[in-house]
């Protein structure tokens, strides 16, 4: 494959705590415009990968190259402007605010004028608040058009699934090329993870540069998501390919797929 057209790759990641190897050799690589799973039994090492590209964590040894930039080292801080966005698996929204602000807030993360700017061009910092608002609304409006109706409510008064939805379109508005997204399902009921996962969808179609890595634990929502899946079990990686692929791989199941048909037959 041409340097090209990866977006993100990490070569042999090693990252260890308490003398215990969370991440051990990983070496994967993101395409551009793809959506990627990651999956894995819990504690296999998925949220520290994020973590670790995302700049949180500093690897023991290995780097995290972005668009042939070395980025590992650098903070959260220059990682996110440079177009590399996550969530958490739990919640990040400011609960008082409405729907609104929470979005605008986003906004803050994209390059801002300074202060002598702002007083001398009021008018157009005016305007152009009002362009980033509308934008926020179009957007939001691809996830649920009720949303943008009822953007005055506050986030704490939102369903979970909407409260994701609203996270998720957040991070879009900072213009990221690759967004991270950390079980963005968690707490979600079948038919709520089939709506946000549709939606996910409907994003991707509509932001064409955009590349995502995705961690679900749920294997039947990164079947229908995701366009190539990898396999993490206790910090290494144990298999990579198409589903279909790596659905049939018996590490896999033993590591992962198994363990969940065991627990749903419980």
């Amino acid at each position: 494959m041409n340097a090209q057209d990866k977006v993100l790759e990490a070569k042999d990641i090693v990252i260890s705590f308490g003398g215990l190897k969370a991440l051990n050799g990983i070496n994967l690589y993101l395409k551009r415009n793809e959506i990627l799973g990651l999956i894995g039994p819990n504690g296999s090492g998925k949220t520290t990968f994020f973590n670790v590209v995302s700049g949180l964590y500093t690897p023991d040894s290995g780097s995290v190259i972005f668009n042939s930039e070395t980025i590992t080292g650098k903070t959260p801080q220059a990682i996110a402007s440079l177009g590399v966005i996550r969530t958490f698996q739990t919640s990040r929204l400011w609960n008082e605010l409405s729907i609104l602000d929470n979005l605008l807030l986003g906004t803050f993360m994209q390059k801002k004028p300074g202060i002598a700017s702002t007083l001398f061009t009021y008018k157009k910092v005016k305007e152009d608040f009002k362009r980033k608002g509308e934008e926020a609304l179009a957007l939001l409006s691809i996830f649920n058009p009720e949303l943008v109706r009822t953007r005055s409510r506050r986030a704490k008064e939102l369903a979970l699934v909407d409260r994701r939805r609203v996270e998720i379109t957040r991070a879009i508005l900072t213009k990221p090329q690759i967004l991270l997204l950390d079980e963005p399902a968690a707490g979600m009921d079948p038919a709520e993870t089939r709506q946000l996962m549709e939606d996910i969808s409907k994003i991707k179609q509509e932001k064409k540069e955009l590349s995502i890595i995705i961690i679900e634990h749920d294997m039947a929502v990164i079947s229908t998501i995701a366009e190539r899946v990898v396999v993490f079990n206790f910090g290494k990686k144990i298999a990579e390919g198409l589903f279909s692929e790596i659905s049939a791989n018996k590490e896999v199941r033993e590591a992962y797929l198994g363990k969940e048909h065991k627990h749903a037959g419980n």
